[in-house]
């Protein structure tokens, strides 16, 4: 039997105390009607924390923003009744000994007219654009930065007052902020565009203003990726020179924890060296690092040809996730299908179990487990 115990050594970090370095991914779910995180969510994540889990991501929530939203039935961060649905939330985990950090969410210029219940609010974007050039979109003015900025800084607050205990910010996959950080999705002419360190202005005031309102203590991670689901070959930062101009005043300008999403964990970044996205981004920032991508799996969510649902895929070792978390290439493993196929995913890596271990299908998609 494979010698998993490094997944369940602690992790601390300032006042976060995790007891393993198993995070659940964020995963859309579009089950929350009228945008409120009801009871069957609330018992969704009580099983993930019960299953074992350190800390728990949640599904992209959205910030109180008129064309934050892109997709039906996803929870929002905002208003009384959905604030009281996340607090039972953030209860329910930590009765079962878990942690559990909100992902705060914009789509930016992925959203389109109608999509309930904002209707006919046009997607928001750096230059008007979801996809590389078709200008769709309402071009973002500063008056509208600012209000989005406002935005996140005012979902960390009420993160912190709901009892959570770190904020995630979706910086990756094609949108709001990752469309600042794509020079394809962003030709501005303005101090938001052009250089790489203009170019991520926008998420260094965000990280900013969410600091100020939460406080030094709080941790706040940004989750980001090279690849996007406008194209999965883009690449932000396609040398380690400038991978180290992005990071860094991302880093100082307030982030405690990197999430780097890859679509294979197992892939090297850059060539001469192993390190994964996770492994570089540690290198150069010095900050903890998340590593996400098939983990627990034999194949990335891709959909296969035909198909418009993740990719199923069979359970697979952990034995180089392992290597490379002994070898403190990265602090946290985040699991995403194989979590949703197994709530009790931890708990089962921990005795042993693989043959308990469920592969994951399409149809679980369509449920809470």
């Amino acid at each position: 039997m494979s010698d998993n115990s490094a997944l369940f050594t602690p992790f601390t970090l300032g006042k976060l105390e995790l007891p393993n370095r198993i995070v659940m991914a964020p995963m859309t779910r579009n089950m929350s009607p009228d945008n409120v995180p009801h009871e069957q969510v609330v018992d969704y994540y009580r099983r993930h924390a019960a299953g074992g889990t350190g800390l728990i991501l949640t599904e992209g929530t959205c910030i109180n923003h008129i064309a934050a939203s892109g997709y039906p039935g996803v929870p929002y961060f905002w208003g009384e009744e959905r604030l009281e649905g996340w607090k039972r939330v953030a209860e329910a985990v930590h009765k079962e000994g878990g942690k559990i950090a909100p992902q705060l969410w914009h789509v930016g210029g992925v959203r389109r007219a109608g999509t309930p219940p904002e209707g006919d609010v046009p997607g928001y974007a750096p230059s008007g654009m979801g996809v590389p050039g078709k200008v769709r979109c309402h071009i973002m003015t500063q008056e509208d930065i600012d209000d989005v900025v406002r935005a996140y800084a005012e979902g960390a607050r009420d993160a912190k007052a709901c009892g959570f205990d770190a904020i995630e910010l979706h910086g990756a996959h094609g949108y709001l902020i990752d469309q600042f950080f794509w020079e394809a999705t962003n030709q501005r002419d303005d101090h938001y565009a052009g250089s790489m360190d203009n170019r991520g202005r926008f998420a260094c005031e965000i990280i900013a203003a969410c600091r100020d309102a939460v406080g030094p203590d709080f941790p706040i991670a940004l989750r980001w990726s090279q690849w996007k689901q406008q194209d999965y070959t883009a690449r932000l930062a396609p040398t380690p020179q400038l991978l180290e101009q992005f990071l860094t005043p991302l880093s100082e300008a307030g982030v405690d924890i990197f999430h780097c999403s890859q679509r294979r964990f197992w892939e090297p970044e850059f060539e001469g060296s192993e390190l994964n996205l996770a492994g570089w981004t540690k290198k150069i920032t010095g900050k903890p690092t998340i590593t996400v991508g098939s983990v627990g799996l034999n194949a990335d969510f891709i959909p296969a040809p035909g198909e418009t649902s993740f990719r199923e895929a069979e359970t697979a070792s952990l034995d180089d996730l392992v290597a490379r978390l002994e070898a403190g290439e990265f602090d946290l493993v985040a699991v995403g299908r194989a979590m949703l196929a197994n709530a009790d995913w931890a708990n089962k890596v921990r005795e042993g179990d693989n043959e308990g271990l469920v592969p994951f299908r399409k149809e679980m998609l369509g449920v809470l487990n």
